[in-house]
């Protein structure tokens, strides 16, 4: 099922019957011929929601502060992605009621999420978002302490970036300061991500801050090491040293071959390897493979997967086997001509080879 039809006809009838024991003056035959229309199946679903709460917001006549009492009474019937009505309603009509919007946002944000909701607010009044956002970071409930990270990630996916956190991450940084020992994963999850985030524009300042965390509890290591994936993915050597993973000398891979060398898309081929530890100590080691994939105008982008980490007793072997998949992606389209595999370990390249894929 696509994620739009949770928005479907049984929903909008039970929402419409509870906004109806709400209020006697809610049309509920208008209601939902207004949403289940000629249109409703050609619309996606942010599309959907959006249309959901304009009609919602033209079928309570009421002001903003009543429709907000109304919505608060049945969100709690509500969950998941459905439930995303509840802060879309405040996204679009109550910015200019602050102190009514960011309450409700408290509760509906339980049901579902108000990490979209909340970001016009922090926009346009950053000085009382933020201190809310601070205050929800020691929150006894855990949605309300998530969205005060996720709220203001720089680069939320789906959402609009916020520019002035892009450029100066420092009024984020005593909210995460707060939640980097949460004891819930969904929380260390958002922190996580949201320091991945700054680390595309503030490498040495998220290098600072993650050295600082690391070694202090299993909470504060499972951060760092998420939050650190795209620093070491580019084989950032602080990045790796942070986990002493940052030297790869006497380390080595050798025997690398394929189970065929001409492939078509679609297809997937085979590679095998050994790595060898040629010191007299027990190696920790961060071991990745490099695909440089060919793009339409015949260029190459690179993709790096991450095989394992392990630690390799002196003067050891251990030999490794994968599976590569030339199949077509949502996330990536696949063009005929000369790829290359490389093997890296703390973030040093290796050995490499090519295969043909064709058509």
């Amino acid at each position: 099922m696509n994620l739009k039809d949770e928005y479907n006809k049984t929903f909008v009838e039970d929402l419409a019957t509870k906004l109806s024991t709400e209020t006697s003056f809610f049309d509920k035959k208008s209601f939902l011929t207004s949403i289940i229309n000629k249109n409703w199946e050609a619309k996606e679903l942010k599309e959907r929601m959006r249309h959901i709460t304009e009609t919602i917001h033209s079928h309570l006549d009421f002001d903003y502060q009543k429709q907000i009492k109304i919505l608060s009474n049945i969100a709690p019937n509500f969950k998941g992605l459905t439930a995303f009505i509840f802060p879309d309603f405040i996204q679009v009509y109550g910015l200019d009621y602050t102190n009514t919007s960011l309450k409700a946002l408290e509760l509906f944000t339980q049901y579902s999420t108000a990490e979209f909701a909340i970001r016009p607010f922090i926009e346009k009044y950053p000085e009382a978002t933020m201190q809310q956002l601070l205050d929800w970071s020691k929150h006894k409930n855990e949605h309300l302490r998530r969205l005060s990270s996720e709220g203001c990630r720089p680069r939320l996916p789906w959402a609009s970036p916020l520019r002035e956190f892009i450029a100066n991450p420092n009024p984020v940084l005593p909210i995460l300061e707060n939640l980097k020992n949460d004891e819930s994963l969904y929380v260390r999850k958002s922190v996580a991500n949201h320091i991945n985030d700054i680390s595309k524009d503030h490498p040495n300042l998220v290098l600072e801050l993650t050295k600082k965390w690391y070694g202090k509890t299993k909470n504060t290591d499972w951060i760092v090491k998420h939050a650190l994936r795209t620093l070491l993915k580019k084989g950032d050597k602080k990045a790796l040293a942070i986990f002493g993973l940052d030297n790869s000398k006497n380390l080595e891979t050798s025997n690398l071959k394929l189970s065929k060398n001409n492939i078509t898309i679609g297809d997937f081929i085979h590679f095998e390897f050994d790595v060898s530890n040629n010191s007299n100590q027990t190696r920790n080691i961060r071991l990745e493979y490099k695909v440089a994939f060919v793009k339409a105008n015949k260029s190459t982008s690179n993709k790096v997967f991450q095989l394992s980490e392990f630690s390799l007793k002196a003067n050891a072997k251990k030999h490794f086997k994968r599976k590569q998949w030339f199949k077509e992606l949502s996330t990536r389209k696949h063009y005929p001509g000369k790829h290359q595999i490389t093997l890296i370990i703390n973030g040093d390249k290796k050995n490499k080879i090519g295969l043909e894929l064709s058509n």
